[in-house]
């Protein structure tokens, strides 16, 4: 089975893509989430494994619409607790740096610590682990990477500060994306969503009160501009439920009430 991920080996893509997937995988490595998806399209990746929002960041809004324009299925989720480290080329401390180096989103999540070393630039980055590879391969000794603990044993690096993000309990939602419906039936409680709605009053309202009358459980609402109707919005919707029966009944009633209405995929709900 051939998994693609945003990234390479020791990246957090990488360690989801074998937690949910198993360790004798296939991992097909893309340091773009466009080249990513484009594979899974083009059947060179059976499945994608695709950052779609973190605990203190929020929404990783192009996702959602590189899920919906490419008429990708989410089959599958996975939520991982990301515990960045600080790493460098071995024998480097904190007063040799110039540079710390890694994803936006990572340098993000990681502000309070950084704070403290004003002298230090910032350098966004595709992947974190590429950073950590960068640095072995290339013996960069006045750089640091922000990657995970898998990513500095693989490529020989030295943590010099653990766990410096500033939410400690700090989680990101991954989904599986497959060209195909999720053919598991039988496991399946949860649902993504995306509708359109006129601009009358109480359009949102009809629908979320359609979810609450079927028991279905509103865990996420985004909202992203349709680009070709200026003040125009989406709303992207993850909802779970008890029946599918339920489920099947509310999305009739939407369709009603919705300019349009999109299921983008039915799936296993992981959230603890």
């Amino acid at each position: 089975m051939k998994i693609g991920i945003q990234g390479i080996r020791g990246s957090y893509h990488d360690k989801v893509a074998k937690c949910y997937f198993g360790d004798s995988v296939s991992v097909q490595e893309f340091l773009s989430f466009d080249d990513l998806a484009i594979s899974v399209i083009n059947n060179d990746s059976d499945f994608g494994v695709m950052a779609i929002e973190n605990s203190i960041a929020g929404s990783i809004i192009p996702n959602y619409a590189l899920i919906d324009t490419l008429n990708l299925n989410i089959v599958g989720e996975y939520y991982i607790n990301i515990n960045h480290q600080l790493m460098v080329f071995p024998g480097i401390n904190m007063g040799d740096l110039k540079f710390v180096s890694s994803h936006p989103m990572a340098l993000l999540q990681c502000k309070n610590f950084l704070m403290k070393y004003p002298h230090i630039t910032l350098v966004e980055e595709k992947d974190t682990a590429d950073v950590a590879k960068q640095i072995s391969e290339k013996k960069i000794k006045n750089t640091a990477a922000i990657a995970s603990i898998e990513a500095a044993e693989i490529f020989g690096l030295e943590i010099i500060s653990s766990n410096i993000q500033t939410i400690k309990n700090n989680e990101t939602r991954f989904v599986i994306v497959s060209k195909e419906l999720s053919k598991n039936e039988n496991l399946i409680d949860k649902a993504s969503l995306k509708f359109s709605l006129s601009h009358e009053t109480g359009s949102l309202a009809s629908v979320l009160s359609i979810l609450k009358d079927y028991n279905l459980n509103l865990t996420k609402i985004q909202s992203l501009p349709i680009v070709e109707i200026p003040w125009k919005y989406s709303f992207f919707v993850d909802t779970t439920f008890s029946s599918i029966e339920n489920f099947n009944d509310a999305i009739d009633l939407i369709k009603n009430e919705a300019e349009s209405l999109k299921v983008l995929g039915l799936y296993k709900n992981q959230m603890k």
